[in-house]
């Protein structure tokens, strides 16, 4: 189970961003890496291309690059601060399921 989830809050802790929040978009499990919403912008540098249905434009185009794991943190919807996670079992039933918890309110999200 990760810490971090696609459509979680949260926040930047470190690089160019640092502060600001957003929220996450895709998870890269396999390199450890997120893409959050309007962090993290980089230039790219496209060439135009022909496509069937018409020409794509070319030229610098602005984008979202991915951010480690270890460089975010995430907020709790209940206290809305940037929290450590811990984890807990919770009983359904005849069911167990693992469950993120807050550090700091003790809630689970």
């Amino acid at each position: 189970m990760r810490r971090i989830r696609k459509d979680d809050q949260v926040q930047v802790i470190a690089g160019k961003d640092a502060g600001r929040s957003g929220r996450v978009i895709k998870v890269f499990t396999d390199r450890d890496r997120v893409l959050v919403e309007g962090r993290n912008y980089v230039k790219k540098h496209e060439r135009i291309q022909a496509q069937r249905g018409g020409a794509q434009e070319g030229g610098i185009i602005e984008t979202e690059a991915p951010i480690h794991i270890s460089n975010l943190m995430p907020i709790c919807p209940s206290c809305d601060a940037p929290t450590r996670v811990g984890y807990r079992y919770e009983n359904e039933g005849d069911r167990r399921s693992k469950v993120r918890v807050c550090k700091k309110c003790d809630s689970t999200f």
